[in-house]
């Protein structure tokens, strides 16, 4: 369509131009007489390019014939040139297409090695709608979609390969950090050589996404992982002090985090084994305020329910000597009954039947204490029935020793 419409305006051109050509053979045969009775002036041609015009003295010429014989000289100087151009382009004409083609694939490779020719989708249409509709006026849109059409596909095919690796370069950093969470929580699960491997990867990741929250409350897991396995005093107290400063950092970068507040909670309870009576009672308060907040924030969450019954039925355990240091120490000493620590536990199981073997021995526990020896015995069957898996698993079946002769089992 675009290579018919552009020999039509050829064809119309040269046919301007033999027009031009007649008027031009015309004035020459007049010019021919003129120069028989006006021997003063005759026309000159020094080389086949140009024409010149050379005027000779001759009484008879008027000044004003003189002008305009200069005039048409210039205009048939000027015609001539056109008839050239006319060819030149006639020529082309076949090879216009191909040419236009290879200065759009170099547009095309200039933009794809300069990043500052990338635009917005908007912006691509409005390019696009103000390249279309010069050339659509007068004509059908089918013809000026067939004549802007390949530019536009050519854009269109950019922009969206663009678009693509710009969506990419966002998501990457999130797919990696997804990754990697799934698979620190897959580790948290396995062996112990399992554990001390996710502290090793999560602190090769930590310069990466330390500003993370879900990143942080898992460092700090995987710290209290690698203290319960590691042997020694001294790395125990490492593992722990570390973690616990991480807590902190956890919980202060995103305060609505729940794991973040669990966690640090837990980090304080095993820092108060190592530190003196007024630290430890200090940790406490810690410990109990943070868990509070993370069953606020996660009321479902089974774990926070299981260590605020342990927090409480320790608190209940307290001998009027630690009551009277921490009432000192603090104004008002840590208080919890045996019924609260029971609550906790019996929430734990409503939430999640069969959580733990050291819940069900807690419940037993609470049961025997309160009097209750019948559901104190079912609870003790209840974790009989479990098998040991974890170190916690483990530590459930030597209570479990003690516990079930003192209820006659």
């Amino acid at each position: 369509m675009a290579q018919a419409d552009s020999k039509v305006l050829v064809l119309g051109a040269l046919a301007g131009v033999a027009g031009i050509s007649l008027a031009v053979v015309c004035y020459q045969g007049f010019r021919s007489r003129r120069r028989v009775s006006c021997p003063g002036v005759y026309l000159n041609r020094s080389n086949g390019q140009g024409t010149g015009l050379m005027l000779v003295d001759g009484p008879d010429l008027p000044r004003g014939q003189v002008e305009v014989l200069e005039r048409l000289e210039a205009l048939i100087q000027c015609v001539s040139e056109l008839k050239d151009e006319m060819k030149s382009l006639k020529n082309a004409l076949p090879t216009l297409p191909d040419h236009v083609r290879e200065e759009l694939r170099g547009q095309e490779e200039g933009r794809r090695v300069s990043p500052l020719h990338r635009t917005t989708p908007t912006r691509r249409k409005r390019a696009a709608g103000s390249l279309a509709g010069p050339r659509a006026g007068g004509r059908s849109s089918e013809e000026a979609e067939s004549e802007g059409g390949y530019i536009t596909a050519l854009t269109d095919s950019e922009e969206e390969e663009q678009s693509d690796v710009e969506q990419r370069d966002e998501e990457q950093p999130a797919d990696k950090l997804s990754d990697l969470l799934e698979r620190i929580d897959r580790l948290h699960q396995g062996s112990e050589s399992d554990k001390r491997e996710s502290l090793n990867v999560l602190l090769e990741q930590r310069e990466e996404f330390g500003q993370n929250s879900t990143f942080l409350w898992r460092l700090t897991r995987a710290y209290c992982d690698v203290h319960d396995i590691s042997s020694t005093l001294e790395e125990k107290k490492t593992h722990a002090a570390t973690g616990k400063k991480v807590g902190e950092e956890a919980v202060s970068l995103n305060p609505t985090c729940a794991e973040s507040h669990q966690w640090y909670a837990i980090m304080c309870g095993i820092m108060a084994e190592y530190e003196t009576v007024q630290n430890k009672i200090k940790n406490g308060y810690i410990f109990k305020d943070h868990l509070d907040k993370a069953i606020e924030l996660k009321p479902q969450d089974p774990m926070s329910y299981y260590l605020l019954g342990r927090w409480c039925y320790a608190v209940a355990q307290l001998s009027w000597i630690e009551r009277k240091v921490a009432a000192t120490l603090f104004g008002e000493p840590p208080s919890a009954t045996v019924e609260d620590a029971l609550k906790n536990f019996l929430k734990v199981e409503e939430i999640q039947p069969g959580y733990s073997k050291l819940n069900y021995v807690f419940l037993a526990k609470c049961y025997k204490d309160l009097g209750q020896s019948q559901k104190a015995r079912r609870m003790c069957e209840s974790a009989c029935s479990m098998n040991v898996v974890s170190k916690e698993d483990e530590e459930a079946r030597k209570e479990l020793d003690i516990l079930c002769p003192a209820l006659g089992m």
